[in-house]
């Protein structure tokens, strides 16, 4: 899962960057409006952890663009302002949650987990596909004919956007940018791409699984589910 953490506080975004890397999500940041502004036009994440309050432009600007170009980007607003016509505002432009200044940082971990669970999974925390293949969100374990698959990060990460994607044909590219963010950058190959998936489907077909993800020549991937 990838997040995008927009906020000038440097102290305050490496503390969020860190606890939420710990919980296994991918992060990038930005520092300023006009970085912020480039990231969500040209990526997409899982949520956007999103402070209204930037040195050099106001956050609200880069809610109404996340909204105006329909990305499905979930937005949880950090603000020191706790005033209600400012929750109002950022809650009617479309943004999933509000949080102030100052916050615990599981609590803002627990708030990006579930507008992720909301946006993906339909607010469940168990999803089922088919009769074999079950996956906690909330433990992030997964399961095959109730047998607990031992998965790296990666693999589960991997799963996990292929399931939010199920029956769509995902690009290596978006694959490579959704696991490693900014890290893909002069990868030079998609071999790491093809060892984690290499990995899951014998994983999941040891366990007696189906066989869910099919290569799409000369395009991607699919996760199949009937």
């Amino acid at each position: 899962m990838k997040i995008l953490i927009i906020e000038d506080e440097k102290e305050l975004r490496e503390s969020i960057c860190t606890f939420l890397s710990g919980e296994q999500y991918t992060c990038e940041k930005a520092t300023d409006f006009n970085t912020a502004l480039d990231k969500i036009h040209f990526h997409d994440y899982n949520c956007i952890i999103l402070d209204i309050n930037l040195p050099d432009g106001n956050g609200l600007e880069i809610l109404k663009e996340i909204k105006k170009n329909n990305k499905a980007d979930g937005v949880l607003i950090i603000s020191a302002r706790n005033a209600l016509d400012d929750k109002v505002s950022a809650l009617g432009l479309g943004a999933d949650d509000y949080l102030t200044k100052p916050f615990h940082l599981s609590e803002l971990a627990a708030r990006v987990a579930a507008i992720i669970r909301r946006r993906n999974f339909d607010g469940k925390n168990i999803i089922y596909i088919d009769d074999d293949l079950q996956l906690n969100v909330n433990e992030k374990t997964v399961s095959v004919n109730n047998i607990l698959l031992d998965l790296t990060r990666k693999e589960y990460d991997l799963l996990v956007y292929f399931i939010s994607n199920k029956n769509k044909v995902i690009t290596k590219n978006a694959i490579a940018e959704h696991l490693w963010g900014d890290g893909m950058e002069g990868a030079g190959s998609y071999d790491f791409i093809y060892a984690h998936i290499k990995n899951l489907r014998k994983k999941m077909i040891s366990a007696g699984g189906q066989d869910y993800i099919k290569s799409i020549y000369g395009l991607g991937y699919k996760f199949n589910v009937i």
